[in-house]
């Protein structure tokens, strides 16, 4: 998953960032005003955390601000201790929760991850494809109670497309959710990705293919049905370097 952290000169946005990075977060920082809204606008972010610490000047137009350029990312603000009033006011605005402090945390984690669950439709923690089980908060893929042994990219292709199942992917969205932009390998290193997961899912489910390839677009998550599993023929782009 991807976050966005804004905040501004005198806040200290390292605990929330290393914390979201630890696990498994790619976490991008900007500034407010107008590069906060250029960033939000440029990626794909699953969620963003306004840092009014230790300042809460006009962070509710910040707020604003970003809904008014369109940007319908989830947002988290994070404030010092304040009046109720001020807390209403960001929500009216369109953020999405408010966390005063003092806070732990581990609070501040489990709304993000409740909140980004929200956002894709997903009231549980879990989310089931046929036989394979994904839970965002422990990062453990299972199939029939069973873990799947994933490697961290691998994990982040599946949880990206199981939060956006049934939606068509790029490889550039993908490879910018894995990267973040820094030292991005070439773009076929995604169909290399893709095509060590969908050997692992298959060999764990007995053969069920779940990640279709959809020709000169990307890649899309759906349930795999009987004909699916029989003839996964779907995937041409990866035959010089799958199987299938």
């Amino acid at each position: 998953m991807r976050a966005l952290v804004i905040a501004g000169p005198m806040a200290t946005t390292d605990n929330i960032r290393i914390m979201l990075a630890e696990e498994q977060f790619t976490c991008d920082t900007a500034s407010p005003g107008e590069d906060s809204l250029s960033v939000a606008t440029h990626y794909d972010y699953d969620i963003i955390v306004v840092d009014l610490r230790p300042t809460n000047s006009d962070g509710y137009q910040l707020v604003r601000r970003l809904r008014a350029a369109g940007i319908r990312t989830p947002i988290v603000v994070v404030a010092n201790d304040l009046a109720v009033d001020y807390k209403i006011t960001c929500l009216g605005f369109g953020a999405d929760d408010f966390l005063a402090e003092p806070f732990d945390h581990r609070e501040l984690l489990a709304r993000i991850r409740a909140i980004i669950r929200r956002s894709r439709g997903h009231s549980q923690s879990t989310i089931r494809t046929g036989k394979l089980v994904i839970n965002l908060d422990t990062q453990i893929v299972s199939v029939d109670e069973q873990p799947v042994r994933l490697t961290k990219k691998e994990y982040g292709i599946l949880e990206l497309l199981s939060l956006r199942k049934g939606a068509v992917l790029t490889k550039e969205m993908i490879l910018g959710h894995l990267y973040g932009g820094i030292d991005e390998p070439d773009l076929k290193i995604i169909d290399v990705y893709v095509c060590k997961l969908r050997k692992k899912l298959a060999n764990a489910t007995g053969g069920h293919h779940y990640i279709e390839t959809v020709w000169g677009r990307g890649y899309v998550l759906r349930a795999a049905t009987a004909e699916q599993s029989a003839t996964p023929s779907a995937t041409k782009p990866e035959h010089a370097i799958c199987a299938w």
